[in-house]
């Protein structure tokens, strides 16, 4: 069927991207990546706990995780896009200006693992059982995050005339609300791919994936952590080829194409070498080959 004989199913996007409580300004961006991290805390708790883990030790844990990770995301977006921050017209300042948005998704993992890994090794908790435990939570988090940049009005690829087009309003993000026009109604910029709703569905749908095949095979050893890389990079790269907005490019792909690329190929690569590191520890008398041998069963968190 032609998409265009379908039902349109316009997708507005809002004309106030936050609101004033006093004198602070709180932007729904902020709060869809804050609901992203309760969420993904809470699942973590749940599934750490679940092998063995001891409650409350991911929100300790969690306490040098998100810093890490927030400032870890902020610099992988200043480093990537010097321009909006350090060309002559710009106030270098503005990079510290995280609730303005631009957070790196590569940056804040990169940076949270270390922060994770301080956290684990300070509450001894095995660090591949955390991370395996937080990946379909951490996806959760990407697919609630995405939200934060339709409220911005951002994260869009090519114009189009599809049923589900997004509507873009031209944003004034020192006030949070969208440029009026003489009539006094929102000025609308154009009707775009909603790539910000395609990551998000298939960060959830993947989160799903994820947890299904973590109880149905017991892949443990960090594997489930990779197999998060492996299906969040595969969405990612189809996503940025689709996206128009801004962003820096190398050889004509945007910067986050090939780091999308090169973390898929990663991911794959680690989360193979992971099962056959699984399958060769096999119990004396096991017929099924998979068994591992955890090194401390009685560790708070060990893998199963």
């Amino acid at each position: 069927m032609n998409p265009a004989t379908l039902a349109p199913f316009l997708i507005p996007s809002p004309t106030v991207s936050a609101f004033q409580v006093g004198p602070l300004t709180i932007r729904f961006y902020a709060l869809c990546i804050l609901a992203g991290i309760v969420i993904a805390i809470w699942l973590t708790s749940r599934r750490l706990t679940a092998r063995g883990g001891r409650d409350g030790v991911v929100l300790d844990i969690a306490m040098w995780a998100v810093p890490f990770g927030i400032a870890g995301g902020r610099l992988y977006h200043v480093i990537t896009d010097p321009e909006l921050y350090f060309v002559p017209g710009k106030n270098p300042w503005d990079a510290l200006k995280i609730w303005d948005g631009g957070l790196g998704i590569w940056g804040a993992i990169a940076v949270g693992l270390v922060g994770a890994y301080i956290g684990c090794r300070r509450h001894q908790v095995p660090f591949t059982a955390l991370i395996d435990a937080a990946a379909p939570g951490l996806l959760i988090a990407q697919g609630l995050g995405r939200w934060g940049n339709w409220f911005n009005n951002e994260l869009y690829g090519d114009p189009t005339t599809l049923p589900w087009k997004l509507q873009i309003h031209q944003m004034d993000f020192s006030t949070g609300r969208a440029h009026l026009d003489a009539a006094g109604a929102p000025v609308v910029l154009g009707y775009f791919q909603p790539t910000f709703l395609y990551e998000s569905l298939w960060c959830l749908a993947a989160a799903g994936l994820l947890l299904y095949l973590d109880k149905r095979f017991r892949l443990g050893a960090g594997s489930v952590f990779a197999l998060y890389v492996v299906l969040y990079t595969a969405g990612r790269f189809v996503f940025e080829l689709l996206r128009s907005d801004y962003a820096n490019t190398i050889l004509g792909l945007r910067v986050n194409t090939w780091v999308s690329g090169l973390l898929l190929l990663a991911g794959a690569a680690a989360f193979l070498l992971q099962r056959r590191k699984a399958r060769s520890f096999v119990e004396p008398g096991s017929t099924t080959g998979t068994s591992e041998k955890p090194a401390n069963p009685s560790a708070q968190g060990a893998p199963q």
